[in-house]
């Protein structure tokens, strides 16, 4: 990840648009970070997962998923922000989603992370601190190159690890606890 601009980004400043050239970035204590762009895997992983788990959530009225990118705000000041690759708000919470067309500024119930080579470990931690910190209920974390999902879900104190779910098995959802999601149909075509 590159570091776009060296001044920090106050609040007022990225409400009102700032950066207004970028689609794909975060803001971390102010620094708007430019995300790379992502890969054909990637993208594809991301487009599956998006189909299979917007039917799965509309069949169901359970609430909305929605690609990136879009803003989760973790903090105004400094301004931190971050963009997962997919979120989900659950029905109730959808209201809110109306008011706040620009970004979010509150914690969506389950957050998926397509990793891509390039994400350093360090860098993942500190995505996972500020969900947690938000109260993000759940993320998923899709590895690309070993095919499986991980799924964390938020305690307290730290994220608790439900499982490691590979190609053979079924990702197991706390927030979407009915769904039944084949790990080897997330990455067909990937």
């Amino acid at each position: 990840m590159a570091e776009v601009a060296q001044k920090v980004l106050t609040w007022d400043e990225y409400v009102r648009g700032e950066p207004a050239d970028l689609e794909r970035y975060e803001i971390v204590d102010g620094v708007v970070i430019e995300l790379p762009a992502p890969s054909v895997g990637h993208q594809r992983v991301v487009r599956r997962l998006l189909r299979l788990l917007e039917d799965f959530v509309s069949s169901r009225n359970l609430g909305e998923v929605l690609p990136a990118p879009l803003d989760v705000v973790v903090q105004q000041n400094p301004v931190r922000t971050r963009q997962p690759d997919l979120l989900f708000v659950r029905a109730e919470n959808v209201p809110i989603l109306e008011s706040q067309q620009e970004r979010l500024e509150f914690a969506p119930d389950l957050v998926i992370e397509v990793l891509s080579p390039s994400d350093s470990v360090s860098e993942l931690f500190k995505k996972l601190s500020d969900y947690h910190r938000i109260g993000v209920k759940e993320v998923w974390l899709v590895n690309l190159l070993a095919k499986t999902v991980e799924v964390l879900v938020w305690r307290r104190d730290d994220w608790e690890l439900v499982g490691v779910f590979k190609e053979t098995e079924i990702v197991q959802s706390r927030v979407l606890s009915e769904l039944s999601l084949p790990v080897v149909q997330i990455f067909e075509g990937a």
